[in-house]
């Protein structure tokens, strides 16, 4: 796992990919290859985001130009692609959001108010080193979450899941050019991650991708 790993896997986002991609990845992709509706993961960011909200991994800012609830009061943005900072936040400038450019895989220093609701999705796919080592970045973004705060997100697995023929093409190649890096990316393990920084941790498979959350519980009020 090294920094250029971390920054290839996020270097395909240039302004001419972004403009397709919700019609390819969101509208294809999802429903094709990794049969995992978007709809699915609309939902989940419906019903678990904030009004004080922090976005990681942003990529076209789809889901929060549809489904960031009007009545938000902060929202902030954090990815290492300025391409994707600068679109994002276009798409969502009446709500005057704050953007931070850094790596989840590095200590986080924002200096800034912690947020009651943290999404990443479909970033863990794009990381480097298998989920124990990318799990670090669940320490990290912790770190800036209000205590009860939830962390929520979805990833393609590219270990003991059930791909069709073409997935499998499609995943080898993203692996192969460093845009994924989930060939040993499995259930288990990222079970295992969460549990080790969360609480009331919830998983649940659709197709080959998993949608999740825990809570952050200072050590006195931690559930057992």
């Amino acid at each position: 796992m090294n920094k250029e790993s971390t920054v290839a896997g996020q270097a395909v986002y240039s302004k001419k990919v972004l403009s397709i991609y919700d019609f390819w990845v969101l509208g294809v992709s999802n429903n094709y290859f990794w049969k995992c509706p978007t709809r699915f993961i609309s939902e989940q960011f419906s019903m678990l985001v904030s009004s004080n909200h922090l976005d990681v991994g942003v990529g076209s800012g789809y889901y929060l130009k549809n489904y960031l609830p009007q009545s938000t009061k902060r929202i902030a943005l954090l990815d290492l692609n300025q391409n994707s900072l600068d679109t994002t936040s276009k798409g969502i400038n009446h709500f005057q959001p704050e953007v931070y450019c850094g790596d989840v895989l590095e200590p986080l220093e924002l200096n800034v108010d912690k947020f009651d609701s943290i999404s990443i999705n479909y970033l863990l796919h794009c990381l480097p080193g298998n989920l124990i080592d990318k799990g670090i970045m669940f320490k990290h973004l912790k770190e800036h979450l209000n205590d009860g705060g939830v962390l929520f997100g979805s990833t393609i697995l590219g270990k003991d899941t059930k791909l069709n023929f073409f997935a499998k093409k499609l995943m080898g190649v993203y692996n192969k050019k460093g845009i994924f890096s989930n060939h040993n990316d499995d259930l288990e393990s990222l079970v295992a991650s969460l549990n080790e920084h969360f609480t009331d941790v919830k998983v649940e498979m659709i197709g080959c991708v998993a949608l999740f959350s825990g809570k952050k519980y200072n050590n006195v009020s931690r559930r057992q």
